[in-house]
């Protein structure tokens, strides 16, 4: 007999369970606690198996029948209803464990730190993750939508923080982006907010385009009376056109010092293409100075507190600081800039070269051939020809820039 309201409100519990059946397979199991619990019995290839399906009255006597119903046609068409439900609650277990604080540091982990990222690079990614996880570090990724990616991101333009909303945003995407690729999510929310940020101004990294004071920090260089580690690596920076991570990141067995080159990594630029550097003979001078000192292992400009790990990120700034120029007359970075500028004003050199030089837009498709690039003999005469002229410009030697033809 099919079962009705009145007749479930009537059942007792018993010492044992027991069951009332309703029909085609629904059933209420009742416990020794009084529980009414809805289950429906099937078979698939000759094997009993069985849902739960909820407890009475929180499921109702019509709702368990559409379920029993629901899970009848599951079966005729070759499902398993219990083992999908299973599943599904496998999958709410782990998605609600997925928050996006643990999948962002997974993706630090697994794409940067394993992938050989630099350094710096690893510790912004950890900076944009502190800044977005008090909103959204606790919130499943697969639930974030995007206004709460947005909440924060406008907390930081609130005080100005315009690049770094951006580069926060950007952050978020990639993690996003990581979560599709492992099943974690299905979307990434941050495509919806393009055009939701201010575009930051663009700014410039702040760098000296004089000559006579270029001369002037050249020789303010020499003064420096710091870990002598930081000066020669202030005295190498001007002559070198790479970057200050770079240059920082530098160790003893990618330089050669007798046939005058360093061989950088891809892992170590920003390109992630490796990268050659001529050495004129007043770089190799200097470093032939500091292996003497420190010896030909690890960093060439360890730090001072540890020689297994380079200079601070900003060693060479607050250097300059220390020499009494500001932000707004000299960074570590705008060296490249000096360099450029005053390359490219000579009209001694292909731009092509510079740029190269620079490692801008490098794409030699031979990528493990480091000195026998495009341009390279040119790089070699130019960044001897740089040395000799910063050597003039700190001893206050008259130079002349201006246009001339390429001998």
């Amino acid at each position: 007999m099919p079962l009705t309201d009145t007749r479930l409100r009537a059942l007792k519990p018993k010492d044992k369970p027991y069951k009332v059946t309703d029909e085609r397979g629904l059933y209420v199991e009742v416990t020794p606690t009084g529980s009414k619990l809805w289950r429906f019995r099937y078979r698939i290839g000759g094997a009993q198996k069985k849902l739960c399906i909820g407890s009475y009255p929180d499921i109702s006597l019509k709702q368990a029948r559409d379920a029993a119903y629901e899970a009848r046609r599951a079966v005729a068409s070759g499902g398993d209803p219990a083992f999908e439900k299973r599943k599904r609650k496998i999958r709410a277990e782990f998605l609600s464990a997925q928050t996006f604080e643990a999948v962002a540091r997974e993706y630090i982990e697994q794409m940067m730190v394993q992938n050989g990222r630099a350094d710096g690079t690893i510790v912004k990614a950890n900076y944009f993750l502190d800044k977005l996880a008090p909103a959204i570090g606790n919130r499943p990724i697969h639930e974030i939508e995007p206004f709460e990616v947005l909440a924060p991101l406008k907390r930081l333009e609130a005080t100005g923080k315009h690049e770094t909303a951006k580069k926060c945003r950007s952050f978020a995407g990639r993690v996003f982006r990581y979560g599709v690729a492992t099943t974690r999510c299905k979307s990434d929310p941050t495509s919806m907010l393009k055009g939701a940020l201010v575009t930051p101004r663009a700014t410039h990294y702040a760098a000296i385009l004089e000559p006579t004071e270029l001369g002037g920090l050249l020789r303010a260089i020499d003064d420096f009376t710091g870990y002598m580690v930081t000066k020669f690596a202030l005295q190498i920076a001007p002559h070198v056109f790479v970057r200050p991570g770079e240059l920082r990141h530098a160790e003893w067995h990618e330089i050669d010092l007798v046939d005058g080159v360093w061989k950088i990594p891809a892992g170590k630029m920003k390109a992630r293409r490796a990268h050659a550097v001529p050495l004129s003979k007043q770089v190799r001078g200097y470093l032939t100075d500091l292996a003497e000192m420190l010896g030909r292992e690890g960093y060439v400009f360890p730090s001072a507190r540890s020689s297994k790990r380079p200079m601070s990120e900003n060693t060479l700034n607050a250097a300059f600081r220390r020499m009494g120029y500001s932000k707004e007359e000299v960074t570590a970075h705008g060296l490249r800039a000096t360099a450029s500028t005053f390359l490219n004003e000579s009209g001694l050199w292909n731009p092509d070269a510079i740029e190269r030089a620079l490692a801008h837009g490098d794409s030699n498709v031979v990528r493990g051939i480091y000195h026998r690039g495009k341009h390279w003999e040119e790089r070699v005469r130019m960044a001897q020809w740089w040395s000799d002229y910063l050597d003039e410009l700190r001893t206050g030697g008259k130079v002349i820039m201006g246009k001339f033809a390429n001998g």
